[in-house]
């Protein structure tokens, strides 16, 4: 049978938070079969558990929030893509404060973390959530329209196009596609960074946003041209860190997809709308597992190989 995954070992590391600006480590903890992606804050009087689900998320300005009465993780978005993009289904995550560390601004960090943890099978059977209607979210008229929707396929796919009118991203591509039985995840998405308007900085970090932002963990561009030196990563980066929001945004489903999901303008918000959506019409999807390698070829994901 298509088993489900965890790591092998413990893995840390430290970093910043994008918007709070705070130090925080970041621990990475082996989990029995069937416990999920859970967060934990051990920082607070007693340990505060987070199942990484997405009627937990109660922020979805700048990124997706998980909370817990009134106690949150932030920023968790790139690092459930990292697991979706690798194929763990189960991990234990440990924090010291209340945003996940920004990294360089991308998942590939965390990619390389789980894969030096080591990447193991389990002796449960992974379990999918297959679309079988189309359902579709969407907010805003005319121009300002924004929407997202998931559709029955047989694997998991992902088409988003962006508009953002600014002459450093209309330069390059305003459409991209992935799909997990075609394309490596850790090669053509990993790295897509975070990107920003410097233009913004000022009013962001009145709301207490983005403190901790910088050209080390985000593309930065004024009104005219992107100022980091080292330029783009993928000619299509913008769009592409697009995707890699989503697939991290979707994975908070608690499941592995299989389903196509196309979207115009979608960010953290309207994706948890079309998940909450999904899971709320439960003649849309069922549970599915596979006897077989074989039987999954469509659905399991190039870079779902064992480290």
């Amino acid at each position: 049978m298509l088993r489900q995954r965890t790591i092998q070992n413990l893995v840390k590391t430290t970093g910043v938070g994008v918007h709070s600006g705070e130090r925080v480590e970041i621990v990475l903890r082996p989990a029995e079969a069937n416990t999920g992606i859970v967060f934990h804050r051990i920082d607070t009087p007693e340990v505060v558990d987070f199942p990484a689900l997405a009627d937990k998320v109660g922020d979805t300005r700048m990124a997706s929030v998980l909370q817990n009465g009134h106690v949150r993780i932030s920023t968790v978005e790139h690092l459930m893509s990292a697991l979706a993009g690798l194929g763990i289904d189960n991990i234990h995550i440990d924090l010291n404060a209340e945003e996940v560390p920004i990294m360089d601004g991308s998942a590939g960090t965390f990619v390389y973390l789980l894969r030096s943890a080591g990447i193991v099978e389990q002796n449960a059977p992974k379990r999918f959530l297959k679309v079988l209607k189309t359902v579709e979210v969407s907010e805003g008229e005319g121009e300002n329209a924004k929407w997202a929707r998931l559709e029955p396929y047989e694997g998991f796919s992902l088409a988003f196009s962006i508009n953002f009118q600014h002459p450093a991203i209309d330069s390059t591509a305003s459409f991209a596609e992935v799909d997990f039985a075609r394309d490596s995840y850790t090669k053509e998405i990993a790295r897509a960074r975070t990107f920003g308007f410097a233009s913004d900085v000022e009013a962001m970090r009145s709301m207490g946003l983005a403190r901790g932002g910088s050209l080390d963990n985000a593309i930065v561009m004024d009104d005219y041209r992107i100022l980091n030196s080292d330029g783009l990563r993928y000619d299509d980066e913008f769009v592409k860190h697009k995707i890699l929001d989503a697939i991290g945004d979707l994975y908070l489903i608690g499941k592995p997809l299989l389903a196509r999901y196309v979207a115009c303008k979608s960010g953290h918000g309207l994706n948890n709308k079309l998940c909450r959506a999904l899971l709320a019409q439960e003649d849309a999807w069922e549970i599915v597992t596979y006897d077989s390698q074989a039987a999954a070829a469509d659905a399991v994901g190039r870079d779902w190989r064992l480290a």
